[in-house]
C-alpha cells in the first residue's frame, strides 16, 4: 500500500471547563496516563508509543481545540502546509518547532468546516510503546461535525492526501493508513466535536474495559454494537462535560483495493443500529452530546 503525506492520527486537544475534573476522569476511569503538566494544561499518553493522544485545556466552556495528524515526511508536511493555504486556509502557525512538550516541527490551520489542524512531523515517541489488554493504547478515529461534508471529504483528500473510503447518508470516512478511516465527517448544522474513538487491543478489550468503566460509576452511553462503514466494535461513553468518547477495536484494515461504498449501500435492516442488531437506539442525551462541543477559539500559536 503506498504511503500517505499524513500517515497518522497523534492527538486531540480539548478545552474543559474543570481540569482537575478532566483528569480525574482521563486517568482514573479512561486509564490514560499524565506525561506533561504545564498552567492550565495536561497531556496524556495511551499505552502506544505515541507522546501523547490527549491534551487538556483549562478554559470557560468544552471546545474542540485542535486535532492533530502526524506527516510521513518533512517535504509532505511543507507540502501540505503550501496546499492548504492555496485553499483559502489561514496558516496559524509554522511550519516551525512545535511548542509543545511531544516537539517536532509542526503547521497550524483551521480547515473549511472550522477544525483546527495541526500537521507534526518529528515528535517524539515512547520506547515502551505496547498493546495491553483492557487499556487504550492509540487513537482510532475522531468525528467532527461538517456543515457540508462531501466538501470536507474533497478538502482531506486533496489539502491532505487522505483516501476517501465510504460515504453513508450521515458520515464521510478518510483514511490516512491502513485503519478504514482516522477522520470521519459527520452531517451537522454546525462544526464541532462528535466524538473521540481511542483503540484498544481486541474485542475482549473492548468489553472488559467498558466493565471496569461501568464499576468506577461511568455508564455504557451507547452500545456495545459494531458499526457499518469500518467495522469496528464500538462502545461510547460521556466524560463530566458530556463530551463523546468511545473504546473501540477491530477496525477494518484496507489497502488500494478497497472499493469505496456510498449512502445506497450502506443501509440497515429496520430497527437495527449496529451490524449485530443488538445495541439500542443512541439515547437523545448522546445525540445532543454529539452536538454540542463546538470548535474552540485558539489562535495555533502556544501549545
Amino acid at each position: 500500500m503506498s504511503e500517505l503525506p499524513v500517515c497518522w492520527l497523534r492527538s486531540v486537544d480539548l478545552e474543559v471547563p474543570d481540569l482537575a475534573a478532566a483528569e480525574r476522569f482521563y486517568t482514573e476511569a479512561w486509564k490514560l496516563r499524565i506525561v506533561a503538566r504545564a498552567e492550565g494544561k495536561l497531556w496524556l499518553r495511551a499505552t502506544g508509543d505515541d507522546h501523547h493522544v490527549l491534551a487538556l485545556h483549562q478554559a470557560d466552556a468544552k471546545a474542540l481545540r485542535a486535532v492533530t495528524l502526524r506527516a510521513s515526511s518533512r517535504a509532505a508536511l511543507d507540502d501540505i502546509a503550501a496546499k492548504a493555504a492555496a485553499w483559502g486556509c489561514t496558516i496559524l502557525f509554522g511550519p516551525a518547532p512545535d511548542p509543545a512538550p511531544s516537539g517536532g516541527i509542526c503547521v497550524v490551520f483551521r480547515e473549511p468546516q472550522g477544525t483546527v489542524l495541526r500537521i507534526v512531523h518529528g515528535d517524539l515517541r515512547h520506547e515502551d510503546g505496547a498493546e495491553v489488554e483492557n487499556l487504550p493504547h492509540r487513537l482510532s478515529h475522531v468525528n467532527v461535525n461538517a456543515i457540508d461534508v462531501n466538501l470536507s471529504m474533497e478538502f482531506y483528500a486533496k489539502v491532505l492526501g487522505m483516501v476517501k473510503t465510504d460515504r453513508s447518508k450521515l458520515m464521510g470516512f478518510v483514511r490516512c493508513n491502513a485503519d478504514h478511516h482516522a477522520i470521519v465527517l459527520a452531517d451537522a448544522k454546525s462544526g464541532g466535536l462528535n466524538h473521540i474513538a481511542f483503540m484498544l487491543p481486541d474485542l475482549e478489550s473492548v468489553m472488559r474495559g467498558a466493565g471496569n468503566l461501568v464499576d468506577a460509576g461511568v455508564p455504557i452511553a451507547w452500545g456495545v454494537g459494531r458499526h457499518g462503514p469500518g467495522n469496528n466494535v464500538f462502545a461510547y461513553f460521556l466524560d463530566p462535560f458530556d463530551v463523546v468518547v468511545e473504546y473501540t477495536s477491530e477496525v477494518l484494515q484496507i489497502d488500494d483495493s478497497y472499493v469505496f461504498r456510498g449512502p445506497d449501500e450502506w443501509n440497515w435492516a429496520p430497527g437495527r443500529t449496529d451490524h449485530w442488531g443488538i445495541a439500542p437506539p443512541k439515547p437523545d442525551r448522546v445525540k445532543y452530546a454529539q452536538i454540542s462541543t463546538p470548535h474552540g477559539t485558539w489562535d495555533g500559536v502556544s501549545p
